[in-house]
């Protein structure tokens, strides 16, 4: 028998509080913006290179929970070192270059431009650690979760999850990944060292990502990831907070982080977060027996 959270509200009433959650996150996420830890956030951004989508298919395909990837020179500008051993994940890179060749129809050189790819190693920032501490670190915008799952959210999470086909797997992610969806292999990891509270929250985060965009094509996800995880994780602070788990702490940020703390980005994703909401804690929820007249 699946196990459920046991709660007084009605659906009616988890409904109401879902709106009212989905609202205040986009809130405090404009709140954010004006901060100096979101100016010092932006300015890290600012470093990274933006991948093709073939690109992008092979650093996930490699490395499903990376989140910001970049060189090994990169990551030492940006007060990061790899750590030793790391295993790179291996992109193409391209350099444009000019040559002189022969035109077939006039038979005079001409110069010509084309790209030239090679393979190239990068590492997902979960491979380096700060260099000077002290300089402060610019990605600490969403602080984990410590405590424990009263409410047993995790537990319930696992066997909706189960009951739908999928295997929940808690293991040890090397980097700062918390989990990831598999949706080929139908699986859900989450790192094994996780607190009570962020196995919960993650938990939520990795069963919208499984009701919303399990069954769309890997490329979908990939292509625009930032809109996806700005969904996933809303999804799981509402949840969380209709159960009783204030996530603020971690989601904010890191909604801020995916949306590049734009509002209006998590305004635009209401529809499909309030319905994965509704959905998600109607299955984790046990509603009151009626007491007789």
């Amino acid at each position: 028998m699946a196990r459920n959270v046991k709660t007084t509200k009605t659906p009616e009433q988890r409904r109401a509080e879902a709106e009212e959650l989905q609202a205040t996150i986009a809130e405090q996420v404009e709140a954010l913006r004006e901060s100096e830890a979101w100016a010092r956030f932006l300015d890290f951004t600012k470093a990274f290179h933006r991948y093709s989508i073939n690109n992008l298919l092979l650093i996930f395909g490699q490395c499903p929970e990376a989140s910001h990837v970049a060189g090994y020179r990169t990551w030492q500008k940006l007060n990061r070192q790899v750590r030793k051993g790391e295993r790179g994940i291996r992109i193409f890179g391209g350099r444009d270059v000019r040559e002189t060749v022969e035109n077939p129809k006039t038979g005079e050189d001409e110069e010509q431009r084309r790209t030239l790819f090679f393979p190239v190693s990068v590492f997902d920032m979960g491979q380096t650690d700060l260099i000077d501490p002290e300089a402060g670190d610019p990605t600490d915008i969403a602080r984990p979760l410590t405590g424990d799952d009263p409410a047993g959210i995790f537990d319930a999470v696992a066997d909706y999850l189960t009951g739908k086909g999928w295997t929940v797997e808690r293991e040890s992610i090397p980097g700062g990944a918390h989990g990831y969806t598999d949706p080929e292999g139908r699986r859900v990891v989450l790192d094994s060292d996780l607190s009570p509270a962020q196995a919960a929250k993650t938990g939520l985060h990795e069963a919208a990502h499984v009701i919303l965009h399990a069954e769309e094509d890997h490329a979908e996800y990939v292509e625009h990831r930032g809109t996806k995880e700005t969904e996933a994780e809303s999804v799981a602070y509402v949840v969380a907070g209709i159960l009783g788990l204030d996530t603020s702490a971690y989601s904010v940020g890191y909604v801020a982080g995916w949306s590049n703390c734009d509002a209006e980005t998590i305004k635009a994703t209401a529809a499909n977060v309030l319905r994965a909401a509704h959905a998600l804690a109607d299955a984790l929820t046990e509603q009151p027996e009626p007491v007789a007249a």
